[in-house]
């Protein structure tokens, strides 16, 4: 199968928890979970692709959107050819892009977007706290300074958060994503599952 995919976005403010939906939603039949930042991570350090990213990088700064969708379109094509996604079969959860709009719409004719997965948590000093928790458990003391977290939440509003206004409102499902993981869990796929047999 070509494009374009058949795709569900995972979106929500750091913190939110679309890490954690994604992976468990990737785990069930039909679905396959993509984290951008995990596409980031198997490039290849010598390929064209993997050396235009670590020049960006080396500089401090962000991969420009064009080069982010080839790295995403490379990712894919390697997952098909090692066969560990099925395009024909499993719908792609992805998580961490498109990132902004103007990635949003370079993947118009690469993806079937089907549904935008909301994941709302309004109380941002709720999603700082979170934050705060994960870091210290997970040993990454860079991300436990507020300051840090502050300012991706302010980047997730500015550049993020508008492309739920990019797509139609009848496939945004907004899910509540104060409540515990599993109650959270069991809306989305509620929701999935009436949004798709519509």
């Amino acid at each position: 199968m070509s494009y374009p995919y058949r795709a569900l976005l995972i979106f929500g403010a750091p913190g939110s928890g679309k890490g954690t939906q994604g992976q468990v939603l990737g785990q069930l039949p039909g679905f396959f979970h993509c984290a951008c930042g995990d596409v980031f991570r198997a490039l290849d350090k010598n390929s064209d692709l993997g050396k235009k990213s670590a020049e960006y990088a080396s500089k401090g700064q962000l991969v420009p959107d064009d080069l982010t969708v080839d790295l995403w379109k490379n990712q894919i094509q390697t997952w098909i050819a090692k066969e560990e996604y099925n395009p024909e079969k499993e719908i792609l959860i992805l998580d961490g892009i498109p990132r902004n709009v103007e990635q949003a719409k370079i993947m118009q004719g690469l993806v079937d977007v089907l549904g935008v997965v909301h994941l709302s948590c309004p109380n941002r000093d709720e999603l700082v706290e979170r934050m705060s928790k994960r870091a210290i458990k997970q040993n990454r003391m860079d991300d436990a300074d507020p300051d840090v977290i502050w300012h991706r939440i302010k980047t997730y509003e500015e550049e993020t958060r508008p492309i739920l206004e990019f797509y139609n409102s009848d496939i945004v499902l907004d899910i509540n994503a104060t409540q515990a993981p599993l109650k959270v869990l069991a809306d989305i796929t509620v929701s999935i599952h009436e949004l798709l047999n519509k």
